[in-house]
């Protein structure tokens, strides 16, 4: 695939897959500046044309449906004809009736409660179970903290997301010949 216009490429590649699996669909693209957490370009699915079934396959559980598709999408489209990554990567969000736009608020929200805990109480928090790709958009989220880290601890499918204050360094010691 060409990333001459990738918005397009991804628009032709997402309608032709559902197409392949039955479930002919509409894809709209669009910038999203203001998205809560991910910006930039997405792929809309219009579920008008589906049927629920279809649109509970789709989606999945808490939406690994949608991080399939997008993960497929992404690594399709950001590959050479020889398999190997290229260098100016495309990342294009896929959602379906805005649920990953109303899933990000409830991330953005959650991970601003857990700050405000470990900021007032200086205590690790643990995080509600989450995907790997929400657990990446938290660590993004994060890493603007000066004051706060994150990290995911233990195994698929119980990892987790923990926020803890950010240690000050060890003081530096200088040593003298």
């Amino acid at each position: 695939m060409t990333l001459a216009n990738p918005s397009q490429s991804g628009q032709v590649w997402l309608e032709t897959l559902l197409t392949l699996m039955g479930m002919p669909a509409t894809i709209t693209a669009e910038d999203k500046q203001d998205a809560v957490l991910t910006q930039g370009m997405w792929l809309m699915i219009d579920p008008q044309a589906l049927n629920p079934l279809q649109i509970k396959g789709l989606m999945g559980e808490r939406g690994e449906g949608l991080d399939a598709l997008q993960y497929l999408l992404n690594a399709t489209l950001n590959r050479s004809p020889d398999g190997e990554s290229l260098e100016n990567s495309a990342l294009i969000s896929v959602d379906m009736a805005d649920y990953r736009q109303q899933r990000q608020s409830q991330l953005l929200e959650w991970s601003q409660q857990a700050a405000t805990q470990v900021r007032s109480t200086q205590q690790p928090v643990e995080m509600p179970a989450l995907s790997a790709a929400e657990r990446r958009l938290i660590h993004t989220f994060f890493e603007k903290e000066a004051d706060l880290v994150t990290e995911s601890q233990g195994q698929e499918p119980d990892r987790r997301l923990i926020v803890r204050p950010r240690t000050a360094p060890p003081p530096l010691q200088v040593f003298f010949d």
